[in-house]
């Protein structure tokens, strides 16, 4: 029975917690870091070269992006959509196929992400090349999130030292782009 405005899931703050808004504050960070190197460049008699300028957009553009996600939390109506569509054809029981289908389908636009960035990124410096692995492991985090699998989720809602699995993994992507960000408008 379903009680929201898609099965279960409805319209709200996704993660009330101190991790949950600490991770949207460095989503807004990274997006401000990667905003504040392409407003800098444009400053500067150095600006950074055409292709490396799309890569840093397209993570201002994930991270804003992303960080409103986070905490309205849009990929568990994704999932909420699946799980009716699924109950309502008849493969509810076959579902974990799916699963591991849209998994693998996600890692293959990971790796092909991967490789364009790294195209508009080649022989751009160190800096670039770190915020572009942040950002892969960041979408690779966010989409495999967004499949559900029960045993992953398991996985990642553990605790390290008081802080859950999928915090650590999520937040160290955000500051590694940071970082890279702030790097980066160091080197010229």
């Amino acid at each position: 029975m379903s009680q929201g405005a898609i099965g279960n899931w409805s319209l709200g703050i996704g993660d009330p917690t101190w991790g949950g808004w600490t991770t949207v504050a460095l989503y807004a960070l990274a997006a401000w870091s990667c905003w504040r190197l392409l407003a800098s460049r444009d400053e500067t008699a150095l600006p950074l070269p055409r292709d490396e300028r799309w890569v840093w957009r397209a993570m201002l553009a994930a991270m804003v992006a992303l960080g409103v996600n986070k905490q309205l939390d849009l990929q568990s109506a994704f999932t909420e959509l699946g799980r009716i569509a699924a109950d309502r054809q008849g493969w509810y029981a076959e579902r974990q196929r799916v699963q591991l289908a849209f998994v693998a389908g996600l890692a293959i636009v990971g790796l092909t992400l991967l490789v364009a960035l790294l195209y508009l990124a080649w022989g751009a410096p160190a800096p670039t090349l770190w915020a572009i692995a942040g950002a892969v492991g960041l979408a690779i985090f966010v989409m495999i999130r967004a499949a559900s699998l029960h045993r992953v989720d398991l996985l990642l809602g553990h605790s390290l030292a008081g802080l859950r699995i999928n915090w650590l993994l999520e937040m160290g992507a955000l500051l590694v782009i940071v970082g890279s960000a702030w790097r980066r408008r160091q080197v010229a």
